[in-house]
């Protein structure tokens, strides 16, 4: 398999080509990413079958275990591919009981950056995500002191491209005065269409929109009537979601995580679900 034959192909940003079905490499560390694989060998062959069914596009952060994940990902397919992207994220910790505090002081990111370069075993990253807002959502104010930051560390050559995630409209738009931004990672699904908005002017400015928790915060209805088109189609919930989201704009891409190499292919396939107009527009009518 290529990439032009993963669903939804693929989607170029600034000098980047990645494919629209990605990989999320979370679900490699243990429960809630945190601690060690229950089977390292099989997060190994996850990582390697990604590469060999032509994804280009590995979502990532060192604290995902913590530093489990990259390490995973050094070991599994390092030396890399030169078409292979990266993409990690920076602005939290990990605490010893697997929480995530945050860390956005500027010293913490610089030092977030050198760490997943070690660790994933590269002289700069691809493209960073600068983890802002809480846990579902943006939270208001500027975020200027920390994309400088950002910027500084591009002009070094540490970092070769900014996103951001779980940022608002104005605050993508102040970020954009400071550096270019290449992606935006933001909580948005069927049932949450909140960002409806922003999906739609990045697009327009070829910005990558990278959304997360597919099957996140729905309540029972819309969870039942997610079943529902799911029966009709023969399909399963997520491979409906994850369709929905590719059919929704070009440059939506997609990072389904999973620790299972089957479960894996199933993403893959359940992404190239071709969703009929009746049921995308049933779909549709569950926006929150």
């Amino acid at each position: 398999m290529t990439t032009n034959d993963l669903p939804g192909g693929t989607f170029r940003v600034a000098d980047l080509e990645l494919t629209r079905t990605g990989y999320g490499a979370m679900q490699l560390a243990g429960p809630g990413a945190f601690g060690p694989p229950k089977d390292r060998d099989e997060a190994i062959r996850v990582l390697r079958t990604a590469v060999e069914l032509g994804i280009r596009h590995i979502d990532t952060s060192d604290y995902y275990g913590p530093y489990v994940v990259n390490e995973l990902i050094r070991e599994a397919l390092h030396p890399y591919p030169e078409d292979l992207v990266l993409v990690t994220k920076i602005g939290a910790r990990r605490d010893e009981q697997g929480g995530w505090p945050e860390a956005r002081e500027p010293d913490e990111l610089r030092q977030q950056v050198r760490d997943n370069i070690e660790r994933l075993g590269v002289d700069a990253l691809d493209v960073v995500n600068l983890r802002l807002g809480g846990m579902m959502g943006p939270e208001p104010g500027s975020i200027a002191d920390k994309v400088e930051v950002m910027a500084e560390m591009r002009e070094q050559g540490l970092i070769r491209h900014v996103g951001l995630s779980t940022v608002s409209a104005e605050q993508l738009a102040e970020a954009q005065t400071i550096v270019p931004i290449v992606c935006v990672q933001n909580f948005y699904n069927i049932a949450n269409r909140h960002d409806d908005g922003l999906v739609d002017s990045t697009a327009q400015q070829g910005i990558a929109y990278v959304p997360y928790f597919p099957l996140g915060g729905f309540n029972p209805l819309q969870s039942s009537a997610l079943d529902e088109v799911a029966k009709s189609l023969d399909a399963t919930p997520l491979a409906v979601a994850l369709a929905w989201l590719l059919q929704r704009s070009p440059n939506l891409l997609l990072i389904p995580g999973t620790s299972s190499v089957a479960h894996l292919r199933e993403n893959i396939a359940g992404a190239g679900l071709e969703l009929p107009p009746t049921a995308v527009a049933r779909l549709d009518s569950l926006a929150g």
